[in-house]
């Protein structure tokens, strides 16, 4: 674990940099490959609140979220990123099955094979799907774990349905308190940052995704390992979002406040986060998390990008089977 500066010495000419990188990701063209589809696997469980089919649940708006449900043994949930789907999880969700752990991801609404609605592409929608799934497989004293926009959702979770069925949380790159800039939160990003995402994904998403996987893994970055693999498997997997569901969940990660939420944790908590992370910056995020969160553990990776859990996969899992333990 490091010590990271204060916010007021993170110098303009290194944020000019963070959002030059992160922009820069919607120019260049690469030839697309076919979306790959994951097939549903079907799994019987007990019902508590909700509809199911097989390895989905119906929320009250008629949204069909298909989940995961690997394990048996303390619970464990994952959230992903955006726009990513459950599959994003799997080295997590192995490895802790593995070791006697219950581990259930879902992909949310407007993502993966979740269906596509055209309402409810918020935090509060993606926290009420959450829990639907969290009671309508009954999980009980369960490890939150979200990365990314996930751990908005895992802080929305808490701030709207409370901890009854929390044991722990676990935040990895993730974009609370609050991502975009303003006169309460003059570090953040421009909101130019996420209308330049938006037009990205309206103009030619393949392409976008493409590119903005580079930053998201540090591949840009003299010296990076990250293979052409992990590249190629996030365009797969960001594909499989609706473009629709994928624009509305830009605002939804860059402009929800999570303050209250934050306040509202009273879980034992792990913040884990990259010092170079170009997506979600450590000094606007994970530090003014770990602040308002009382008695937080925060663990940072020098030089390491926003997507982690594939770029220090061990070292992240290592980490998370030592908090579950603990």
């Amino acid at each position: 674990m490091r010590d990271i500066p204060n916010p007021s010495a993170v110098s303009l000419s290194r944020r000019d940099a963070l959002l030059g990188s992160l922009i820069a990701g919607i120019a260049a063209g690469l030839p697309a490959v076919a979306a790959a589809k994951t097939p549903k696997q079907p799994l019987s469980v007990s019902l508590n609140h909700g509809k199911q089919t097989t390895s989905t649940i119906i929320t009250k708006d008629g949204t069909e979220i298909y989940y995961k449900d690997w394990g048996t043994g303390p619970v464990v949930t994952f959230s992903h990123g955006w726009p990513l789907n459950s599959d994003a999880w799997d080295g997590q969700m192995l490895f802790l099955a593995q070791r006697g752990f219950r581990v259930v991801a879902h992909d949310r609404r407007g993502h993966g094979r979740s269906s596509q609605p055209t309402s409810g592409n918020d935090m509060n929608g993606y926290a009420d799907d959450l829990a639907a799934v969290i009671e309508t497989l009954d999980l009980r004293d369960a490890t939150l774990v979200g990365h990314s926009t996930g751990g908005g959702e895992v802080a929305r979770y808490i701030g709207r349905h409370g901890t009854k069925r929390v044991a722990k949380a676990v935040l990895i790159g993730a974009v609370p308190p609050v991502m975009v800039k303003s006169a309460t939160n003059p570090e953040g990003l421009p909101i130019e940052v996420f209308d330049a995402i938006r037009a990205g994904l309206a103009k030619d998403r393949s392409q976008f995704y493409r590119d903005f996987a580079l930053p998201f893994y540090g591949a840009n970055r003299s010296g990076s390992s990250v293979s052409q693999g992990t590249l190629d498997q996030f365009w797969r997997l960001s594909m499989q979002a609706g473009l629709l569901n994928a624009y509305e969940c830009v605002k939804a990660f860059s402009e929800t406040d999570f303050t209250e939420d934050l306040r509202k944790f009273d879980v034992p908590t792990l913040v884990l986060h990259g010092e170079d992370d170009q997506i979600v910056p450590i000094q606007d995020s994970a530090v003014k998390s770990a602040r308002l969160i009382k008695g937080a553990k925060e663990i940072y990776y020098p030089g390491a990008p926003h997507g982690i859990t594939a770029t220090h996969q061990d070292q992240v899992n290592a980490d998370l089977l030592a908090f579950l333990k603990a």
